[in-house]
């Protein structure tokens, strides 16, 4: 007799793939958790990494929070790439998402902003060194062209530091009289240009050397001395007086 139970094909079993078990940031020896190490030894104790990881805050089931900070700071190049990072590029990272990206750029935002306030307080312009540290870090990694205008007193101290222009700065955009305004209303006798190229090459182009020109000679006019006109690139920063050697 056919016995179906006998003859029935043996049951399969499904198997559901199981994630491997990643270590989280708790996992680690107190003694080498950022949040705690920071307590213990000041945030100068941290790498960048361990910095970003408290920023965060938790991981993914890829990584903990310290590689994923480690993993954007190599793809992006650092701090400086993390800065200039679209939010929603950013965003869109593996165990990112808005709220996470929010955080990282406020932070980011908070640390430029002190850094330019550390540079403004009081500080006196020596040289065309001295005026490219005070706008370098905000304009350098920029992808379009701005211009900031510094207003200086009568010890080259500076007095406040503007962004005018957005875009392409050349003479057909240009008007001297919304430059020099600031001054003006401020009764600053010194300024300094400073406009940068997206490029990264600060090479003064024929523009730049007109432009330039033109501001000295309505500055001789309103008795407003243009001190340097600085094209910041990235690294390096250049000097059109050092170049055009006006006085």
């Amino acid at each position: 007799m056919f016995d179906p139970l006998l003859h029935s094909e043996p049951p399969t079993l499904s198997l559901v793939p199981v994630e491997p078990y990643h270590a989280t940031v708790m996992d680690l020896p107190s003694d080498e958790r950022p949040r705690e190490r920071l307590q213990k030894h000041g945030a100068e104790a941290l790498n960048l990494s361990e910095l970003l990881a408290i920023i965060l805050r938790t991981g993914t089931t890829r990584n903990n929070a310290i590689e994923l900070a480690s993993l954007l700071l190599t793809k992006y190049g650092g701090l400086p790439g993390l800065v200039c990072a679209d939010f929603h590029e950013l965003g869109n990272e593996y165990g990112l998402g808005a709220a996470k990206t929010a955080q990282l750029k406020a932070a980011l935002e908070i640390g430029k902003r002190l850094s330019m306030l550390q540079a403004e307080k009081r500080y006196q312009i020596r040289s065309a060194d001295d005026a490219a540290r005070l706008v370098k870090m905000e304009l350098m990694y920029l992808e379009h062209e701005e211009m900031h205008i510094i207003l200086l007193d009568t010890k080259n101290q500076v007095v406040e530091s503007i962004k005018r222009y957005k875009g392409t700065v050349n003479s057909s955009v240009l008007r001297i009289a919304e430059i020099f305004r600031p001054a003006i209303v401020r009764n600053c006798p010194h300024v300094i240009i400073c406009h940068n190229h997206p490029s990264g090459d600060p090479t003064p182009s024929a523009e730049d050397i007109e432009v330039t020109r033109q501001l000295v000679a309505a500055g001789k006019l309103l008795d407003i001395e243009l001190l340097d006109h600085l094209i910041i690139g990235n690294p390096r920063h250049f000097s059109l007086k050092d170049k055009m050697q006006w006085s």
